[in-house]
């Protein structure tokens, strides 16, 4: 640890810092000590967030001592005092004056994984001490056996209520008896640990977090809880005379945007009519009972009467007759002033006098629907919670004064437009009204004005807000557009030299075809082909892990369809395994796993991860060293310029611009900066630190333009090199990437998943046990990725075609000290799994070799080998094992092909994971014992009751009760085809 004094703080950092990171500390410092709000610029590996937690930190102790430093009466603490007063900064004021005490602060990333990482950096300083809160959702804390199952936030947050209002739910009533536990005292808990601990104590984590949040010295959140009014008024967070850090900045004036803003459907308003229609048939069947169902259950709230009722139902027909009474003249709708939406309201008789009254009563209804609704297929209040969150932006403020008026009028418009309805698809019935006779409407209330949402939180006493990003430039544009003073700038530099990076503007492909991502371009069959072959020829000399990112999702669909067909993509593949970006949550961490196994395989070949621009990739992951040796950037990702958004955010800029004192964007600035901004981002993925080297290649001949290399971060613009033939940046690569290994041979390749996947969520959970790494290799599929299956992993080392399960368990010994072959006999006995990176998602199978970025990234761990299975997890899997292969053998018949075998078995290891992963450990024993009872009497009659139990009580599961057919046996399988028919599976 390095003790440095910067601006007379005293701080403790873990390693000698660079002069950015001193300077960037400074900066942070300086704001602090000013009370003024701070706008940072730092190029991604230049360590930002180790050096926003320690600056901050190291302040904060230093202004607790100055406070501490008030009791100390007599001449002898005068040095003490004045020496303490200088460091936290004169505009604190003395200590004895009333509100200026330690303040909070609140660290702000763009998700909770991203959190995830600044935790772990905290874990690592010497600030470890620091009393730490973080919040999260209730959909990710909340250990209720019912209420946790719900998907829908808003359904989940009603349903909690409920209980805690009526006291029914146990684990919030306990948090009193339970809150001075010393578990809950530790110093840094994530929400994982948080999960666990409130799960071990039968106690609520998240009404947990509000007790820890009382004596925290630094809270960690998402952005949207700060810079959303709803939710920030949801966790009551309390923003006078604290420090807000806004990390990853380059997301917040999108994030103002959107949380301002709000649209509402023709559909919505149906469903509001409709909902409550519903409530009304309910009170009019507890009148015919003489109201004893519902009046005798306490938990169900009926703080409403049939007249209020019957006034929302006409507030709602109402507005729907209002929005079909505005005209529309353009097929891209009409745009009208902000205040329209007042207007609109008003015809429903919705004033702001009356929105708190309807706002407390749509609350009422939406809860009392949410506890009465025991059938899945009846409303839950989504209609009601849509027009619910409509009132609450709309009427954001308690009071409307004129000022406020004025800034909506400037900073909103309202957009109406045609929504021609949707095919209607199997099973929608539930989720629709029942008969849509005409096009539907779309009125959006869109907020062009990021300030509009940041300027609440300085009215709100925010004493300090600093702003930091390694894409933030320019930063004057970007102050303006916030409309907040940011007296304390800084552009850093990066912390490599030219001999570390490659930058070069690849305009034309081997064939000679000019390379342009352009929108009339990019369905050109030649230019597809040309850029294709250009990234089989990068694959072939840069080294390890090859990022490639296209402008969209559908831009890159048709790129991989068009070199499927001709053969490239095979070719590709050939040379390095790729892997695919999905366009949901879904198979992204499977994508992710298989890329990091790829790339540390002992084959050399490396991998290919092809991606988007503005994606999950582009932000938040950490390709360090080998597993990003260079980026390829297929096009400009510009917003589509025909969106009716779009053109309205370029106009209102062009307003703006009318008006002299105005020092942002035109509209065309900012049009182009939203694609360079995403290119940014996406080549910050590369140069992790100050010993890693890689590529940076800018596939589209505009890139040679002027005007955006410009717009290209400050490290990057003076590096850059024209290649208008492919020829000479092969030559250049092969050079520089022989050189760059030569020089930094520390910065081998990565063996280990990037630390960004969020630990959080299920499936990652689940890979930190030793098991559950196993079934994530066994799942993995075959080790050749074809056309059909580009997201497969290339896990040369393991083959489950000559996997032996039962064999496998019968080797393994609880002995720690000596190091185990999971093959039975194919591969050299040198070979082990390695738990040393217990975060890491992914199993990797490697020989044994220095971590990676070991002194970067983080401090070297002794290496330790885990048993892989217990007695009786050896048990349970050999009969879930014997369970497969016994029901492949029966369907061998059918298909005696290797393949359709392979096939089988793949998907049977892939739904017995998928089963693993979706249910708890309780309901887990339970499908394992109805799998070997199966096994043993193949009584279906036995079996069918509990499969309905298991699945059927949550859609997301109802998958997993058709797929259980390929366990049975072909009668028993039918009846399962006809019981899922029956169920609309």
């Amino acid at each position: 640890m390095v003790n440095l004094v910067l601006n007379n703080v005293p701080i403790e950092f873990p390693f000698q810092p660079y002069g950015v990171q001193e300077k960037f500390m400074e900066r942070v410092i300086e704001c602090l000590q000013k009370g003024v709000n701070g706008l940072l610029e730092s190029p991604t590996g230049t360590g930002k967030t180790l050096c926003l937690l320690c600056s901050t930190l190291g302040w904060l102790a230093t202004r607790k001592a100055q406070i501490q430093s008030g009791l100390v009466s007599g001449d002898m603490g005068m040095d003490l005092k004045n020496q303490l007063s200088n460091a936290t900064g004169l505009g604190w004021g003395d200590t004895g004056t009333p509100g200026t005490g330690a303040p909070k602060i609140i660290y702000a990333s763009r998700t909770h994984s991203q959190l995830s990482q600044v935790i772990s950096e905290l874990k690592r300083s010497s600030y470890r001490y620091m009393k730490v809160s973080i919040l999260g959702s209730r959909d990710q804390l909340c250990i209720h056996p019912e209420v946790s199952k719900e998907t829908n936030n808003a359904v989940k947050l009603h349903m909690c209520h409920a209980r805690t209002s009526t006291r029914t739910c146990y684990f919030h009533t306990n948090i009193d008896a339970k809150k001075e536990e010393p578990d809950f005292k530790l110093d840094v808990l994530d929400i994982e640990d948080l999960v666990t601990l409130g799960k071990k104590h039968s106690a609520c984590p998240y009404f947990m977090t509000k007790e820890i949040r009382k004596g925290a010295d630094i809270i960690f959140m998402p952005y949207n809880y700060l810079l959303d009014p709803k939710v920030r008024k949801i966790h009551n967070i309390e923003l006078q005379g604290n420090i807000i850090i806004f990390d990853e900045a380059h997301n917040v004036e999108k994030m103002c945007e959107e949380s301002s803003s709000i649209e509402l459907r023709s559909l919505d308003i149906a469903l509001c009519v409709d909902e409550i229609t519903q409530v009304m048939k309910k009170f009019r069947d507890n009148d015919n009972n003489d109201g004893i169902m519902d009046i005798l259950n306490p938990s169900v709230p009926k703080d409403f009467s049939l007249d209020d009722l019957c006034i929302l139902k006409a507030m709602f027909l109402e507005l729907e007759k209002a929005i079909d009474a505005i005209p529309i003249t353009s097929p891209e709708g009409n745009t009208l002033p902000g205040e329209f939406m007042l207007e609109i309201l008003a015809k429903a008789d919705l004033s702001p006098g009356k929105k708190d009254v309807i706002s407390e009563l749509l609350d009422k209804v939406i809860q009392f629907l949410t506890v009465a609704s025991t059938s899945p297929y009846q409303r839950k209040g989504n209609g009601l919670q849509k027009f619910a969150d409509l009132v609450k932006i709309v009427f954001s403020k308690s009071h409307f004064t004129a000022d406020h008026m004025e800034r909506v009028k400037k900073s909103y418009k309202v957009h109406i437009k045609v929504e021609q309805p949707k095919p209607r698809g199997k099973g929608d019935a539930w989720s629709t009204p029942k008969v849509v006779t005409k096009p539907g409407r779309v009125l959006s209330y869109w907020c062009f004005s990021p300030g509009f949402g940041m300027r609440d939180l300085v009215e709100e006493g925010a004493r300090c807000l600093i702003l930091t990003s390694g894409t933030l430039s320019p930063l004057n544009s970007f102050a303006a557009e916030l409309q907040i003073p940011f007296p304390v700038t800084l552009e850093n530099p990066h912390i490599i030299d030219s001999s570390q990076v490659l930058v070069g503007v690849v305009t034309h492909g081997p064939d000679g075809t000019q390379l342009d991502s352009s929108y009339k371009n990019r369905s050109n069959a030649q230019y597809v082909q040309s850029l294709g072959r250009t990234i089989r020829s990068t694959a072939q000399v840069v080294p390890d892990g090859l990022l490639v990112f296209f402008p969209s999702y559908p831009v890159m669909k048709a790129c991989q369809e068009a070199w499927q067909l001709s053969g490239l993509w095979d070719a590709i593949n050939q040379v390095k395994s790729i892997f695919v970006e999905p366009n949901s949550k879904e198979g992204f961490q499977e994508a992710m796993s298989g890329f990091y196994s790829a790339v540390a395989s002992e084959d050399h070949k490396g991998a290919c991860f092809m991606a988007v621009c503005r994606g999950k990739v582009s932000e938040g992951l950490d390709f360090c060293d080998g597993n990003g040796r260079a980026v390829i950037i297929t096009g400009l990702p510009y917003p589509p310029s025909r969106d009716p958004r779009v053109m309205e955010k370029q106009k209102y800029l062009e307003d703006n611009r009318k008006n002299p004192q105005f020092k942002g964007l035109s509209g065309q600035q900012w049009y182009r900066l939203e694609a360079t901004r995403a290119v940014n981002q996406a080549i910050g993925r590369v140069i992790r630190h100050q010993k890693d080297y890689g590529a940076i290649l800018l596939c589209d001949q505009r890139f040679s333009g002027k005007d955006i290399i410009q717009q290209l971060s400050a490290w990057v613009r003076p590096r850059v090199l024209n290649f208008p033939k492919i020829g000479p940046l092969l030559r250049d690569l092969g050079m520089f990437f022989r050189n760059a290994d030569k020089a930094f041979p520390s910065s081998t390749k990565a063996i280990r998943a990037p630390t960004a996947i969020d630990p959080h969520r299920e499936d990652v959970k689940k890979t930190r046990s030793t098991v559950d790494s196993f079934h994530h290799a066994l799942s993995s599929g075959p080790s050749r990725v074809t056309s059909q299956h580009p997201l497969k992993a290339n896990t040369a080392s393991a083959d489950i075609h000559h996997f032996d399960l039962s064999s496998y368990s019968s080797t393994v010994k609880p002995n720690l000290g000596k190091e185990i072959s999971i093959f039975d006999g194919s591969q050299p006995s040198n070979n082990f799994i390695d738990f040393n990176e217990t975060a890491s998602p992914s199993l990797s199978i490697v020989p044994d070799r220095k971590p990676m970025c070991q002194s970067a990234c983080q401090p070297a761990i002794k290496k330790r080998k885990l048993t892989i299975l217990s007695n009786a997890e050896k048990a349970e899997y050999d009969h879930l094992r014997r369970m497969k292969v016994e029901t492949a053998e029966q369907s061998s018949s059918c298909q005696s092909s290797g393949t359709a075998m392979e096939n089988k078995k793949e998907k049977a290891a892939q739904y017995l994971t998928s089963a693993k992963r979706l249910l708890d450990p309780t309901r887990y024993t339970t499908f394992s014992d109805m799998i070997r009872g199966y096994q043993k009497d193949k009584n279906y009659e036995l079996l069918i009751p509990t499969l309905r139990k298991l699945f059927l009580h949550d859609h997301k599961l109802r998958h997993l009760f058709k797929d259980f057919r390929q366990f049975l046996t072909k009668d028993d399988a039918q009846k399962l085809d006809e019981e899922s028919r029956k169920f609309g599976i």
